[in-house]
């Protein structure tokens, strides 16, 4: 990894210090090993200007990424194998924990609003790019498709939804995944949270009987899991 990257990533843990140790080791950590981060990043999805809504924005890594990100390059000091970030976003996140909604927005700064919302009966506001990473699972079936047709009444034609999820026909590396997901959510306290996973062909149908245009890619690489990243583009 270049000096620049790991520039990126040191600056945007840094960020977390004043939440605490476990706020920052996370931020730094998550970045580092998760290949969305940078996936999201080097994409080119994310215009210039762009509205941008990260739903389930957990902590805020993403939004942060992408402010310190503008900041490192405004400094010149960027790595040669990314591209140019986006610039001047309008970045909202949404966050069920009052806890997650702080720390984000203490990281984030002046450069996003974060907003405490339950995203199985909040409004959707309307936004050019839409993310969610590993959060469709923690709802029911119905609240999933509920969810996705208030996200496709609020995005614009041509508008992109990003979403991160685990194929529940990934085999073994699905069974990891859900492990991992049980451990997290036994450590948050949580012994009796349920998942609705969906298989890949079932999330392609979920986006597309919405009016998505939809492709998917791996996003595993250097874990364990059976994760993709869905590309969903509104088309009608």
């Amino acid at each position: 990894m270049s000096s620049a990257r790991n520039g990126l990533i040191r600056a945007t843990a840094a960020r977390y210090r004043s939440s605490g140790l476990t706020p920052f080791f996370f931020a730094s950590n998550k970045i580092r090993y998760d290949p969305v981060f940078f996936a999201i990043l080097k994409s080119g999805l994310i215009q210039d200007h762009a509205r941008l809504l990260d739903l389930g924005c957990g902590q805020g890594l993403l939004l942060t990424l992408l402010s310190t990100a503008e900041s490192q390059y405004r400094r010149g000091f960027w790595a040669d194998d990314l591209p140019a970030p986006p610039t001047h976003l309008r970045m909202h996140g949404m966050e069920l924990s009052a806890y997650e909604v702080a720390t984000a927005q203490r990281a984030s700064g002046d450069d996003a609003v974060i907003s405490k919302r339950d995203l199985a009966n909040s409004d959707i506001p309307q936004a050019d790019v839409m993310v969610m990473l590993d959060v469709l699972h923690y709802l029911d079936e119905n609240a999933q498709v509920d969810l996705i047709r208030r996200i496709a009444k609020s995005i614009p034609r041509d508008g992109v939804l990003l979403v991160r999820e685990a194929d529940s026909g990934g085999g073994n590396r699905f069974r990891v995944t859900k492990f991992a997901e049980q451990l997290a959510a036994i450590n948050r306290g949580n012994w009796r949270q349920r998942f609705c996973f969906r298989s890949r062909d079932q999330w392609n149908a979920l986006f597309q009987s919405n009016g998505f245009s939809v492709t998917d890619m791996p996003m595993s690489e250097g874990t364990p899991f059976a994760n993709f990243l869905w590309v969903a583009r509104r088309t009608s």
